[in-house]
């Protein structure tokens, strides 16, 4: 272009060196002031030149300029002679309002990052992205915590490695009782599988989000039992009722029976058992009725510490250990909260005894906004920890299946949860009561 602008200057004043050329021919001028003419007019063709070059080039370089920090991401600079009215200012106010919006474009980009990193950082629900090859490209810190890894370590393994293939091959909002730790005798969490498919850079890439539903699924569970408890309930003692009241009346009316002695005894026998049978069965479903009519917890301050010391001394079959925590006042239902109480630590004794008698021990500590406490037997473990809190499931030849089920709902009902594992530095388990400090 510099070139092109020099060639038309030239091209320009030709006229004019041709005249000053040829004029000493023609007219009486010496040579001297026709060289004087010629140089001075060679001189200002070149200012003349130069002034004009610079202004055309000067307003290019600038916008190359501007463009050039533009591909390179600075959007701090601007083209200068935007408010003229010639052609390049108008093409230098186009190039600053592309500069403005990629400018603003980029904050926003920025902005949408930022947020999009937060959003990640406090999500309770586990994310992961794979990229074609599984490999593990992006994971939040809830991921993190469930795969037990830091980020360094968990970034760029495959799915096989971090044990989410199954995940991977699953398809779309299915449950999965997920645990990759497992040592950890507690129960899997159940997690709703959520897969979406996306593409970075033209290469897709696989999204799954975990959404824990653990608790809504076992709220739904405990809601069909406390139905099905009712209904089962309801028909059995109506049942059973009417087959005491037969047999009690026939068993009155055998002693005025004539007949033989063993026949007469045999009847006494058979009725005292179908009654006293009946009476059993009635308050073996009483019991179970127990869970689907619990109350909601009457809340009022509750000192800890003698409630505990209370339940302690109530089971004598073993010494139990207390060490007492600090003291606490706790928002709750005493009766409920008792009967929690009353039905762990009667499990915690039932598997010491049937493990040599070795001691229980319970404590109590304050872990933020919660209050846990613990209670620790020597038994033989856990064996099926997905069943523990299951109505009727016992592994007990005279238990119910209730005491568990009843605890775990009036720790809820209080805003808690009852943990049941077995115990790393031994034989045993550890029951742990969560209850939120303020419940309410």
């Amino acid at each position: 272009m510099v070139r092109r602008a020099w060639l038309f200057c030239l091209l320009l004043a030709l006229p004019a060196l041709v005249l000053a050329a040829v004029l000493p021919y023609y007219k009486s001028i010496s040579l001297a002031p026709a060289l004087l003419l010629a140089a001075g007019l060679l001189v200002y063709l070149l200012l003349v030149a130069a002034a004009l070059i610079e202004g055309l080039v000067l307003p290019f370089q600038t916008l190359s300029n501007v463009v050039s920090s533009l591909r390179e991401g600075d959007y701090s600079f601007r083209a200068r002679g935007s408010g003229s009215g010639d052609a390049f200012g108008e093409l230098a106010w186009e190039v600053n309002a592309l500069a403005d919006l990629l400018q603003k474009q980029r904050v926003r980009s920025l902005e949408a990052t930022a947020l999009l990193a937060r959003i990640l950082e406090v999500m309770h629900a586990p994310l992961f992205a794979f990229d074609r090859n599984n490999l593990l490209q992006l994971v939040n810190n809830a991921g993190l915590k469930l795969l037990g890894l830091p980020h360094a370590r968990s970034f760029g393994r495959t799915a096989a490695e971090l044990g989410l293939e199954i995940l991977l091959d699953s398809p779309d909002q299915t449950i999965h009782p997920f645990s990759v730790d497992q040592k950890s005798s507690a129960a899997p969490t159940r997690w709703l599988l959520r897969k979406a498919v996306f593409r970075q850079e033209g290469v897709p890439h696989t999204l799954l989000l975990l959404a824990d539903v653990s608790l809504p699924l076992q709220e739904e569970e405990q809601a069909a039992w406390k139905r099905l408890i009712r209904v089962l309930g309801h028909e059995l003692s109506n049942s059973l009722a009417p087959i005491k009241s037969i047999a009690g009346s026939l068993l009155e009316r055998v002693d005025n029976l004539q007949g033989d002695d063993a026949t007469l005894r045999d009847f006494r026998r058979g009725l005292g058992v179908v009654e006293s049978r009946a009476d059993a069965l009635h308050r073996f479903v009483q019991s179970y009725r127990q869970l689907a009519q619990l109350p909601p917890p009457q809340l009022r301050p509750v000192a800890l510490a003698p409630l505990i010391e209370r339940v302690v001394l109530l089971d004598q079959r073993l010494p139990v250990r207390l060490d007492a925590g600090p003291q606490i006042i706790l928002n709750a239902d005493p009766d409920q909260l008792e009967q929690m109480l009353i039905n762990l630590l009667a499990n915690a004794v039932d598997a010491s005894l049937a493990n040599n008698a070795q001691p229980v021990r319970a404590s109590w500590e304050v872990a933020g906004s919660n209050l846990l406490v613990v209670l620790e037997d020597r038994g033989l473990g856990i064996a099926n920890a997905e069943n523990l809190f299951v109505p009727f499931y016992t592994t007990k030849p005279a238990g119910s299946g209730v005491g568990l089920a009843l605890a775990q709902q009036i720790a809820r009902a209080h805003g808690g949860e009852i943990q049941l594992m077995n115990r790393e530095d031994g034989e045993g388990a550890r029951a742990t009561i969560r209850l939120p400090l303020t419940a309410g």
